[in-house]
């Protein structure tokens, strides 16, 4: 039972940050990528700072320190991805984000040095094509690999960028929370991200890359409300606290929903809309799910020799 919670609150997880690529796209219409990223982040850190208080006794400096590496990743991974989203549209984000399933497995490898079981690689071949189909224009065979390379950005590049951060955050953290009680962890990880978001835009701003931008609207309001309470506050709670009863391979399998399901909410949002390879590639990465779930509770089985 502790497994299945673990992997139900990893599914909500990836649920509420799916809706995040349709929220954020049309927020940057009023702020700067960066900016938004440090308030969102910073609003989280203040509405979580009086629930957090007793937990500042657990904080010395080597917790202190681990917080503040484990955010370098959390932040690099928002950042980019935050930043690719100016550029590029939400489903195609949402797309390329998935791809840190093909990371997390080799970072997890060179870091901790666990191979990832077969049934793991089984769900990872499936799911890689599933991204495939669903990162295509096109609607014939003929044509999807053709399609699939054509009008790669800066956007596009940044966001892959952001899946690298998110699968050496995954296996980072897999490795963290066996050691340090997790409701520290999750307040550093919010409170140095805002303050990184910061610094960060401080210095694209004066470089020139991306002027500093703020325009309060009712739009942009929600966007914060939603992504500094749902989508970093709870998500971080879920991910910290549960993260330790999943493996980094399997978490990834688990989070690969969320391309599909940035997508549903692009289509019915956003009106954006994918070609037909888009619901073969829900299927491939639907059944990668199961398959690794079928696989890992019969090999479990077997091993307890029930």
């Amino acid at each position: 039972m502790k497994r299945y919670s673990g992997e139900g609150a990893l599914l909500l997880t990836t649920l509420l940050w799916s809706a995040t690529f349709v929220i954020i796209k049309e927020s940057l219409v009023s702020v700067s990528p960066v900016v938004f990223v440090s308030l969102r982040f910073a609003i989280a850190s203040l509405i979580l700072s009086p629930f957090i208080i007793k937990a500042f006794k657990k904080i010395d400096r080597e917790l202190l320190m681990t917080g503040l590496f484990l955010s370098l990743f959390f932040f690099a991974g928002f950042a980019t991805q935050t930043i690719g989203l100016k550029y590029t549209t939400a489903t195609k984000s949402g797309f390329i984000t998935g791809t840190f399933i093909l990371f997390t497995p080799l970072f997890q490898y060179l870091i901790e040095k666990k191979l990832p079981k077969k049934e793991n690689i089984y769900g990872i071949i499936l799911i890689v094509t599933g991204l495939l189909f669903l990162s295509s224009k096109g609607n014939t065979f003929f044509n999807i690999f053709t399609e699939l390379g054509g009008g790669f950005n800066i956007g596009d590049f940044l966001t892959l960028l952001s899946a690298i951060s998110f699968a050496l955050y995954l296996v980072y953290l897999d490795v963290v929370t066996k050691k340090y009680d997790y409701m520290p962890l999750v307040y550093m990880q919010i409170l140095f991200t805002a303050v990184l978001g910061i610094v960060c835009a401080i210095f694209l701003s004066i470089i020139g890359f991306e002027q500093i931008k703020l325009s309060f609207n009712n739009q942009l309001l929600f966007a914060f409300f939603y992504t500094s309470i749902f989508a970093t506050i709870i998500t971080t709670y879920l991910q910290t606290r549960y993260q330790k009863t999943v493996t980094p391979t399997k978490a990834g399998i688990i989070f690969s929903f969320e391309p599909l399901l940035a997508a549903l909410f692009a289509f019915f949002i956003l009106d954006e809309r994918i070609s037909s390879f888009g619901y073969i590639g829900g299927a491939f990465i639907f059944s990668g799910l199961i398959i690794t779930e079928i696989l890992g509770n019969r090999n479990s089985k077997v091993k307890n020799g029930s």
